[in-house]
């Protein structure tokens, strides 16, 4: 595994060539092992909670019990319900019927989850099994980027970055779809760094341990898990907020790759080499 930094965190292009490093080999692994994990925890875990499509704080967690969210149907109709508002999802959530007439009432339909037909057990092991990839990956890559310095460099944004007007620049150029040009595009932009820097040092953190903590066995040998987070329902909740969060930031993030120019940034995904976009002629 290489433990050199990228030139996307020390700034130096390749001399004579418009072709540059840009991910590290550390980097360009996670990547590829942690989309195939997520892609399989996210869907299976869409299963899972159709087997009880609720979500509560604190140490309530029965049928009786009030939820803060509900995916659920009444009569004909599916409607997601968060605290009091309730939102009308025939067709997609809760309530649809298939082509020949059946209607299904789970939460999520079966193109969203593993695997597609209904079963809380086969759901499980596939949650289980690709957990033992993604949380080993996970912890050899924080190695990485560590002794690599690249979570200094490379994600953790500068003071003067975090500034409202530099932000508020960043998010303009964004919403025009003006993305770094020339040297400015080996380096992750402000926006970038939050976003990764929240992925990796708060989101999947907080999903692995309320992963644990909703293991029966995880409580009995550490029991200071359900004291962290309130309860098993309330790991239960942050754990669906924070995979929520990670499908928002893959949505994005895939969104962004086919903006800004998808074979070049698959190929620095694969092979570390990046393209140079030319400088605009505006910018100086």
């Amino acid at each position: 595994m290489q433990l050199e930094p990228s030139a996307a965190d020390q700034g130096q292009p390749a001399a004579g060539s418009e072709l540059v490093e840009r991910h590290a080999l550390s980097t360009r692994i996670w990547h590829w092992i942690n989309a195939l994990a997520v892609f399989v925890m996210l869907m299976s875990g869409l299963m899972i909670f159709n087997a009880h499509p609720r979500l509560y704080w604190g140490q309530y967690g029965a049928n009786s019990d009030p939820a803060w969210l509900e995916i659920g149907s009444a009569r004909d109709r599916g409607y997601l319900r968060v605290g009091s508002v309730r939102i009308t999802t025939t067709g997609f959530l809760g309530y649809r019927t298939a082509a020949n007439g059946t209607v299904n009432r789970r939460a999520f339909p079966g193109w969203m989850t593993i695997p597609s037909n209904y079963s809380l057990s086969a759901g499980r092991r596939w949650h289980f099994a690709f957990a033992w990839i993604l949380v080993p990956a996970f912890l050899l890559y924080l190695i990485a980027i560590l002794l690599n310095r690249h979570a200094v460099r490379g994600l953790t944004p500068r003071l003067g970055e975090l500034s409202p007007r530099h932000l508020w620049h960043e998010i303009r150029d964004h919403a025009r779809l003006r993305f770094p040009t020339g040297q400015a595009a080996l380096r992750y932009n402000t926006l970038q760094k939050l976003s990764y820097f929240a992925v990796i040092f708060i989101l999947l953190p907080l999903i692995i341990l309320t992963g644990l903590t909703m293991s029966p066995a995880m409580d009995a040998a550490w029991p200071w898990l359900l004291d962290l987070f309130g309860g098993r329902q309330s790991a239960r909740s942050i754990h669906f907020i924070c995979a929520a969060l990670i499908a928002g930031f893959i949505l994005v993030h895939l969104v962004m790759v086919m903006l800004a120019g998808p074979i070049n940034e698959i190929r620095s995904m694969i092979t570390g080499r990046f393209r140079l976009p030319p400088e605009r002629e505006s910018a100086a």
